[in-house]
């Protein structure tokens, strides 16, 4: 029988080594966002047993890190008989607490599974498909367009947790700053990053402006440097990649879309001296390395979910629907093809400006 969820009480009981799972099973840009939380959780229990509950397509994104004793991945292509074994493996661990930063019904299922005595979640108002009944106690209420990464750590404030640094933890080692260094060999310095895809397609912005923009900042201009263009991506992009390069009249660009795994792509925003694209999980990983973003957005709001840091170089399309949270645009992007190339180009100038000093030029 699923337990009566309650209010928010006193703090987690921390045992000697308490084992604490991160329910975060889906999207790239979330998983990003919530490192800042498992860090906090860190500093806070340093000696305690940290896992994560994962679906493989954020799964590099958290192999190897530092602030993480394990990983429990949910293989969503092997679905139904793989969230059995998936949920078996979640009970064998016998974890003190749970953290269900995902608020749906699956989410719920696995938390309670876990049978943890500590079970914290989302607020009523904040979940979906019940997934309420499934905690033992409730962070305070989110406001809606709080962004996500400060909706997550509510959980630390919650928790009792000591205040932390803002930090991701993306750390490239020696092995991928030489393989990310080998891949920009024939892209000199400075370079902007092109992010192409989103996992919505109303989101994606158009391949003659994305190639007017990389033109545009290519030539030098009031002192400025040009910057040699680097196309992102995952293999889903690679059409769009093709029609960028042909609209961009032989400008010379280094096209990496889908030659790079999550960690690599993490290494080369750390070569880029900008970058910019759409609301998606590749823009939070950008952020994440400190590479400047500029972010494009239609269909959804900076207010909620700008990348960290970088919320002043958003830009909006000017439209009455913005935003409609709709994964496909009824009426072709409109959003998207109301923000002018140039206002990408002013935005970033804007951080050239402020990255490159006279005296450096």
């Amino acid at each position: 029988m699923v337990e009566e969820a309650k209010p928010k009480s006193d703090c987690f009981e921390v045992k000697r080594r308490p084992r604490v799972l991160v329910l975060l099973l889906g999207s790239i840009g979330d998983v990003v966002r919530a490192l800042p939380l498992l860090g906090r959780i860190r500093r806070a229990m340093p000696d305690a047993f940290i896992a994560w509950a994962v679906e493989p397509k954020s799964r590099d994104i958290l192999e190897g890190h530092p602030w993480l004793d394990g990983l429990i991945v949910y293989e969503r292509d092997r679905a139904p008989w793989s969230f059995i074994a998936f949920l078996w493996r979640i009970r064998r661990e016998r974890f003190d607490l749970v953290l269900d930063l995902q608020r749906h019904l699956k989410s719920g299922l696995v938390s309670f599974a876990s049978g943890a005595p500590e079970r914290l979640g989302f607020a009523p108002e904040n979940t979906k498909e019940f997934n309420h009944l499934f905690s033992t106690r409730y962070i305070e209420p989110q406001p809606e367009m709080r962004l996500k990464l400060l909706q997550y750590q509510a959980f630390g404030d919650s928790l009792g947790l000591a205040p932390a640094p803002i930090e991701f933890g993306i750390e490239p080692s020696v092995a991928e700053r030489e393989a990310a260094d080998k891949l920009l060999e024939s892209a000199p310095e400075p370079r902007l990053g092109i992010i192409l895809g989103s996992s919505w397609p109303s989101r994606v912005y158009f391949a003659d402006a994305i190639a007017q923009v990389a033109r545009e900042l290519a030539q030098p201009c009031d002192g400025l440097p040009g910057l040699f263009p680097v196309l992102l991506g995952g293999r889903a992009e690679a059409e769009l990649a093709r029609e960028v390069l042909d609209a961009a009249d032989g400008l010379p660009m280094l096209n990496l879309v889908g030659k790079t795994s999550l960690r690599l792509l993490a290494t080369v925003f750390t070569r880029c001296a900008v970058a910019f694209g759409p609301d998606s999980g590749p823009m939070h990983i950008a952020a994440a390395v400190g590479c400047p973003i500029v972010s494009l957005w239609g269909a959804t709001a900076p207010e909620r979910s700008a990348p960290w840091g970088f919320a002043d170089l958003a830009v909006r399309g000017a439209i009455p629907c913005h935003p409609c949270y709709l994964r496909r645009c009824p009426i072709g992007r409109e959003c998207m093809r109301r923000i002018e190339p140039g206002q990408i180009v002013q935005m970033i100038r804007r951080v050239l400006e402020q990255k490159f000093s006279r005296k450096q030029l």
